[in-house]
């Protein structure tokens, strides 16, 4: 017996198909959903306009508010299945601590998206309808056209009944009839991923303005406060490494180089040969500092970073490193038509060369191994050592700054660092 070879149903087929089968659920399920949100909010508003006159139709508009919010909360769950986007869920207003009974049932009341969830619940009605319509005619004809030809057979017809290939003018035989009905079933058929696919990005759309709106809108004002506080504080931590660096560094050794061109002025006269030792004195301290001016620089704006790009940038910080360091960078990096965004760079370079220098100050690591990938609208940064472990922002090292950089330019650091090791630090920042 030989066995059958497997066919596999191809990749875009089967997410085509899923799709399909979570809009039709979408919209099928949005119609009772919407009538049962309209029937409570119109009931609740009616109901509470008509107690208003006394005390209890507060507390009926505060419950019919609650019982929106709770449907509200429903269609947001169905929605990331139709939009693709992580599920939000809008901040509501909670009672103060030691708030009285009063307060708690106007808290819906002074809450702006309890009032949006009660337009979303009674609008909703007005775009589940037509849509829920469509889909299931749509659905309908596909089915039926599509195995028309297995059951045209067993549809009793009168003498005096007309098919519709008779009434397009295309005769009134059976192969007729079935061309007609299976083209129609298999126009709807090839449509219906299109059709269903809008009628629920219709519903979905609505519900997304209403719903979570105002909720991205805050989320992305609160990422941009977050990033504007994250670049101050990466700046500031900047001038005043420089500023300690340059305290440190370069002007020690130019108050040494006056102090010997000082010396050396007052020794020429009396004592040629020691004053020409002093200068040579002085010259190396000015070739020492021209060395520290320069590091001090590569840190700031590296010239090969804007020259060459950040292939050749990271590989001069891997060639410098205290510890022998594997570099593995996406050549299209440096090409002229894949250079990133002059702050992603920048900000790219900060983090491959604060890393390295962490791990050499505090790692205890014998080998190192930096990796920079892009991919799609990303640009993912690891820096792993196999020392002893034990890294993490809140301790400092550096550690502090690169995360202020990173989240500063959109993205995300994340440190891993076992005891024992090994050390990962891992950026991911948009490319």
């Amino acid at each position: 017996m030989t066995a059958l070879p497997l066919t596999s149903v191809p990749a875009p087929v089967r997410g085509v198909t899923r799709q399909l089968l979570r809009d039709s659920q979408y919209v099928l399920l949005g119609l009772p959903l919407a009538v049962a949100g309209f029937v409570v909010v119109v009931a609740g508003i009616s109901l509470s306009a008509g107690l208003l006159v006394t005390v209890l139709g507060l507390p009926v508009l505060a419950g019919t508010l609650y019982a929106a919010r709770g449907l509200a909360d429903l269609e947001r769950l169905r929605l990331p299945a139709v939009l693709r986007q992580p599920r939000v869920r809008p901040a509501y207003r909670t009672p103060e601590p030691g708030a009285k009974a009063w307060r708690r049932i106007f808290l819906p009341m002074r809450d702006a998206q309890s009032w949006l969830d009660l337009v979303h619940g009674l609008f909703k009605l007005v775009l589940a309808i037509p849509t829920f319509v469509l889909t299931v005619v749509w659905w309908a004809l596909a089915v039926a056209g599509t195995l028309y030809p297995a059951y045209d057979w067993a549809i009793p017809r009168g003498p005096d009944d007309q098919d519709l290939s008779q009434l397009l003018g295309m005769g009134d035989g059976a192969v007729a009839r079935i061309a007609v009905n299976t083209a129609i079933g298999l126009f709807c058929l090839f449509t219906l991923p299109l059709l269903v696919r809008a009628c629920a990005l219709l519903q979905a759309g609505f519900a997304r303005s209403l719903l979570t709106g105002v909720a991205e809108m805050r989320n992305r004002i609160t990422t941009l406060e977050e990033q504007k506080r994250a670049a101050v504080s990466a700046e500031a931590t900047a001038l005043r490494r420089l500023e300690r660096d340059i305290h440190d560094g370069p002007q020690q050794r130019l108050v040494r180089l006056a102090m010997d061109l000082s010396r050396a002025r007052q020794q020429l006269a009396a004592d040629p040969e020691a004053a020409r030792r002093t200068l040579d004195e002085a010259v190396t301290q000015t070739r020492d500092t021209l060395g520290e001016l320069r590091a001090l620089s590569r840190g700031i704006a590296p010239p090969i970073l804007v020259d060459r790009g950040l292939p050749s940038a990271l590989a001069a910080l891997a060639g410098r490193a205290l510890v022998p360091t594997e570099l593995a960078v996406d050549p299209d990096l440096g090409t002229a038509g894949g250079r990133l965004d002059p702050a992603v760079e920048n900000t790219a370079y900060f983090v491959v060369a604060e890393a390295l220098t962490n791990v050499a100050k505090h790692s205890g690591a014998a080998a190192c191994r930096v990796t920079v990938t892009r991919a799609a609208d990303r640009l993912v940064i690891s820096v792993v050592d196999d020392g002893v472990g034990g890294a993490h922002p809140a301790k400092g090292h550096g550690l502090a700054g690169i995360a202020d950089r990173v989240r500063a330019t959109d993205g995300t650091l994340e440190v891993v660092s076992p005891a024992g090791g090994p050390t990962e630090i891992r950026a991911d920042l948009p490319g």
